[in-house]
């Protein structure tokens, strides 16, 4: 059906150090199809706090965080729902009359898959990245009764912190970890990064695993994803991450809720760029 912007259309955006077209189309897909008079548009910025005030004065509804702004963000917001407060790391914004506040559905999204994939809360796991979203990660393999796992950054300040936060081990390498399920909560692998065709683990180090799980949402299908499907592994795929915590967003900017098989088309439509 066909809508027109008009002076009371409500706008949603997204901030990302690098911008997909994924949410962009998940969001207006499900507004044509409910006859929503929102509208929603994905930026980039070199200015979080520029962003964030305009996001206030603009009356803008809703705002998508992306990486790196999962952390910086926190001290420009109003209020903190408990699924940040937990894990010190936002990925939504709601602005009700200019009150900012944050929410995490990347949490949400991982603690659904980790249900839906039935990973036994036995198996050892090793997490790369030590960054918001490895944060929401961590905590949700934590609240799932996950009791054996590694944290693996290069960045040994914040991989220890996170491994306390967690209750997990920190190593800065794969060393000796002897993990069944990998975990890329890294950049690594991302559509126009600098290790876009990179893995965030070795050949031998999926070839020994039975689950992988890349958090990287663009492309659908990351190297790692690629050569874990190869070998004939269960995979996660952050596109599914992206799309589950995208309709939690949307339930928190409209207050509707799309049924199964519309978020189902939705999110086709989003991945079919």
């Amino acid at each position: 059906m066909t809508r027109y912007l008009n002076k009371d259309t409500q706008v949603c955006i997204s901030l990302a150090a690098r911008p997909s077209n994924f949410g962009t189309r998940f969001h207006n897909f499900l507004y044509d199809a409910l006859d929503l008079d929102y509208l929603y548009k994905a930026f980039s910025t070199t200015d979080l706090a520029a962003a964030i005030g305009g996001v206030r004065a603009l009356g803008f509804r809703g705002c998508a965080i992306s990486m790196p702004f999962k952390e910086a963000v926190i001290p420009m917001v109003d209020e903190l729902d408990a699924s940040v407060a937990a894990i010190n790391s936002v990925n939504t914004l709601v602005n009700t009359q200019g009150y900012l506040k944050a929410y995490n559905t990347d949490y949400i999204a991982i603690a659904k898959l980790l249900q839906r994939y039935q990973v036994p809360a036995e198996t050892v796991f090793a997490l790369r990245g030590s960054g918001g979203m490895a944060k929401a990660v961590a905590f949700a393999l934590k609240n799932a009764g996950f009791k054996q796992g590694f944290i693996i950054a290069t960045n040994e300040k914040t991989g220890q912190k996170l491994a306390e936060q967690s209750g997990y081990i920190y190593q800065p390498d794969m060393q000796g970890v002897p993990a069944t399920m990998l975990i890329n909560a890294t950049p690594v692998g991302m559509l126009g990064g600098k290790d876009a065709d990179s893995m965030a683990f070795t050949e031998a180090e999926v070839e020994r695993a039975k689950v992988i799980f890349d958090v990287v949402a663009m492309p659908a299908i990351t190297p790692l994803i690629s050569y874990a499907k190869a070998q004939e592994k269960t995979l996660i795929t952050g596109a599914e991450v992206f799309a589950i915590q995208a309709v939690e967003q949307f339930v928190l900017y409209t207050g509707i809720r799309p049924d199964q098989a519309l978020f189902e088309k939705a999110a086709a439509y989003a991945r079919a760029q």
